[in-house]
């Protein structure tokens, strides 16, 4: 059974984790749970779903052990249930850690749950539980590091067993075992596992210095020149590498960074562009690439444009066709950034976060009446909120919906405990509504609420002591 992450749940567990992550941000712990808890009925294998419930079972508890700790009988029970069905078993674990979430016996019955549902990184977790909450059981830290040397971890195998020979020194197991995990990780690393023979390993890493050099960030123009002059023959020789391609295209897009010049960006533009066709545009990291780099020779222009024009173009007889250009340069970003933001929502339609990315450039288009139903949306993923929030204030003040803009921003600023940044903004522009609804107190206590924290927030200091004949 593999691990699964977010993007692998269902349309119904997925809203499940969302309302889940709110809920642990509003310190909701006892509804996060149990929605977490849900979650993992439908997928065992949402490792960062359990590790989240740990935690805040742990702070929900306070550290307090239940009175079943010790002998459990849902470890007797549980244990019979291992073979027949271990998913059940790891379900009545985690409903049993509710409570007491560091136990011994029940985190034990967890791994072994895990490993007959054929989840060892879930079974990992449970001893990692048991150890962070017993840093001095070593009896379980050496059952951990033979766990990670079954799953291939050497080097935290080697991690694990060094702690246990820096407590005590005089197990010899754990000092031996240490040296085999070390052995096996340097031999993992250099090839030495997978090389037929001397030759072959040689060979590998031989070809693994090249690469690691040709790929090593670049700290002058000459030593990627050099490189180029090394790597395009050999795309000419085989335009059907893909690899090839992609490294050369990288390149050509450091090179830019470091000279910003039409060339190097119409040499990043080119090889990104054969990789993303020989790839059939699969690879979402070249597509956003070929996008990010057309948008930067938009900047790149405009940016020529304006410097001409704040010099002595400004006179120029040609003056207002650039002007008309740039102009057409701005429109044409913001339309494109429109557009990229679109599709993203088009391959995932489910992903709050693309939604409120596409919300915010239409916000930034002043296409507030389409970025409204995207901003809504994104409300329901945590980590988007209160931006999303923040934004919809805003389209509904360009409107003219002043009633509702003044929702938003009461609603935003009362799920902000401390007075930091974005609660001082929102607070701000809550005030501004309300001037213009000529709601003169409370606009004015917006103000008062910044100035009290932040005298130097914008001119809140003159609108508060103006008020008050100062």
């Amino acid at each position: 059974m593999p691990i699964t992450t977010d993007k692998d749940l269902s349309e119904n567990s997925r809203a499940l984790w969302l309302k889940a992550m709110h809920a642990v941000e509003l310190r909701n712990y006892g509804y996060a749970i149990s929605l977490i808890q849900n979650i993992l009925k439908e997928a065992p294998g949402f490792l960062n779903a359990r590790k989240t419930l740990r935690k805040v079972e742990i702070i929900a508890t306070k550290g307090k052990k239940s009175f079943l700790s010790g002998l459990s009988t849902a470890s007797m029970k549980g244990a019979g249930m291992v073979k027949k069905d271990p998913v059940a078993a790891m379900e009545l674990a985690e409903k049993n850690l509710e409570t007491d979430p560091t136990n011994v016996q029940i985190n034990h019955l967890l791994k072994d749950a895990s490993k007959a549902a054929g989840l060892p990184e879930v079974a990992a977790f449970a001893l990692e539980t048991i150890i962070e909450a017993n840093p001095t059981d070593t009896k379980t830290m050496h059952e951990l590091g033979e766990h990670y040397l079954t799953m291939g971890k050497a080097d935290e195998a080697v991690t694990i067993y060094s702690k246990i020979a820096e407590m005590n020194p005089g197990d010899l197991t754990a000092v031996k075992r240490s040296k085999d995990a070390a052995a096996t990780a340097s031999m993992k690393s250099g090839g030495w596992d997978t090389a037929q023979s001397y030759r072959d390993l040689m060979k590998n890493k031989d070809e693994a210095i090249s690469l690691e050099q040709k790929s090593r960030v670049v700290k002058s123009v000459d030593m990627i020149d050099e490189q180029l002059g090394e790597l395009t023959p050999q795309s000419e020789a085989a335009p059907d590498n893909i690899d090839l391609m992609k490294r050369i295209a990288k390149l050509w897009e450091d090179r830019f960074e470091q000279k910003q010049d039409e060339e190097s960006l119409n040499g990043a533009l080119y090889y990104y562009s054969q990789t993303n066709e020989l790839g059939g545009g699969s690879d979402p990291a070249v597509v956003r690439k070929l996008s990010t780099l057309q948008l930067q020779g938009i900047d790149l222009r405009m940016k020529s444009i304006e410097d001409w024009l704040a010099g002595d173009g400004a006179e120029h007889e040609e003056a207002e066709a650039y002007k008309t250009e740039l102009e057409d340069l701005r429109a044409q970003k913001a339309g494109q950034l429109i557009s990229e933001a679109k599709k993203r929502v088009e391959r995932n339609p489910t992903d709050l976060q693309l939604r409120f990315e596409l919300g915010e450039q239409l916000v930034r288009a002043r296409q507030y009446t389409e970025a409204i139903q995207e901003l809504q949306r994104a409300k329901q993923n945590p980590n988007a909120r209160l931006k999303a929030m923040n934004l919809l204030g805003q389209c509904y003040t360009e409107k003219n919906m002043l009633d509702l803009a003044v929702k938003q921003f009461q609603e935003a600023a009362a799920e902000i405990l401390a007075m930091d940044a974005t609660k001082k903004e929102i607070l701000y522009k809550l005030g501004q509504v309300f001037e213009r609804m000529g709601k003169k107190v409370e606009a004015l206590d917006c103000m008062k609420a910044i100035y009290e924290v932040d005298y130097g927030y914008l001119d809140v200091a003159q609108r508060v002591e103006q008020s008050y004949g100062s």
